[in-house]
């Protein structure tokens, strides 16, 4: 949690002030996104600008590793930027869902070609036998070998092979096309199953977002209920007002954020 809280809390990261940061609705976002394909010259800085808190949130992944928060959120930065020039409505996703693997990888990235994430020269050597063994394997089939087949030509474990390619691979967004035909794009997300928990994490970032956008007192009411385990009652009389505002308040505030989900 360290990490969560120095870059929330810094006051200021790469001149920007944090604590004043805009958060867009989503459908903000999708005017925005309008305006910006229009030729509106200042919808693409204000979708930025309202964007920020996502490329703070993504950098919360890789703090504990010595690099500077400031170059790391100018390389997410960087990332948004491309997310941003390269999302489209019709990819039926919320705009933070599209953003985060191309913010993630633009950091990961950065963090490889700045010697951050080092790979050693034996696994390069085993990388580069197992993608030799690849092509000699499929030219000889006609088709892609499995992992299996490849360590078993290599003689080498397949655990090993998998690190292997993965160290010295170039990581991707999970929206770039693999194939295209008459129209019908394939992403890469549709290639791989979903069974990690980095759904869950981009669901926790849209929560954060919908919280974001309450006013203090709706923020204060939900926080007391739910994580402090008050009643109705007792939050009425810590904060001055009826219960049954408190259950309006409360119940406005969980649409709000229903909607935004």
């Amino acid at each position: 949690m360290g990490g969560v809280f120095l870059y929330y809390n810094k006051v200021e990261i790469s001149g920007v002030n944090t604590a004043k940061l805009k958060v867009l609705k989503e459908s903000e976002k999708t005017e925005l996104l309008r305006q910006m394909r229009s030729g509106d010259p200042t919808a693409r800085e204000k979708l930025i600008n309202g964007n920020l808190r996502l490329v703070l949130s993504v950098i919360q992944r890789f703090s504990g590793r010595g690099e500077n928060p400031d170059d790391l959120f100018q390389v997410g930065c960087i990332g948004l930027m491309k997310a941003i020039d390269n999302f489209s409505t019709d990819f039926n996703v919320r705009f933070s869902t599209y953003a985060v693997p191309m913010i993630m990888g633009e950091l990961r990235r950065y963090l490889r070609d700045s010697g951050s994430i080092r790979v050693s020269r034996s696994m390069r050597d085993l990388a580069y036998k197992a993608m030799q063994a690849r092509e000699k394997l499929t030219n000889d089939n006609s088709k892609e070998p499995t992992i299996e087949q490849i360590a078993k030509e290599i003689d080498a474990k397949r655990e090993d092979v998998v690190i292997a390619l993965e160290a010295v691979s170039d990581p991707i967004s999970l929206y770039e096309p693999v194939f295209s035909e008459s129209g019908d794009t394939i992403y890469m997300m549709d290639q791989i199953g979903d069974n990690n928990d980095d759904r869950n994490w981009l669901d926790e970032i849209a929560l954060k977002e919908a919280i974001i956008g309450l006013d203090y007192r709706e923020k204060n009411i939900l926080k007391l209920c739910f994580f402090r385990g008050k009643t109705q009652v007792e939050v009425a009389q810590k904060i001055g007002i009826s219960q049954a505002q408190v259950s309006r308040l409360e119940k406005g505030a969980l649409r709000k954020i229903k909607k935004a989900l």
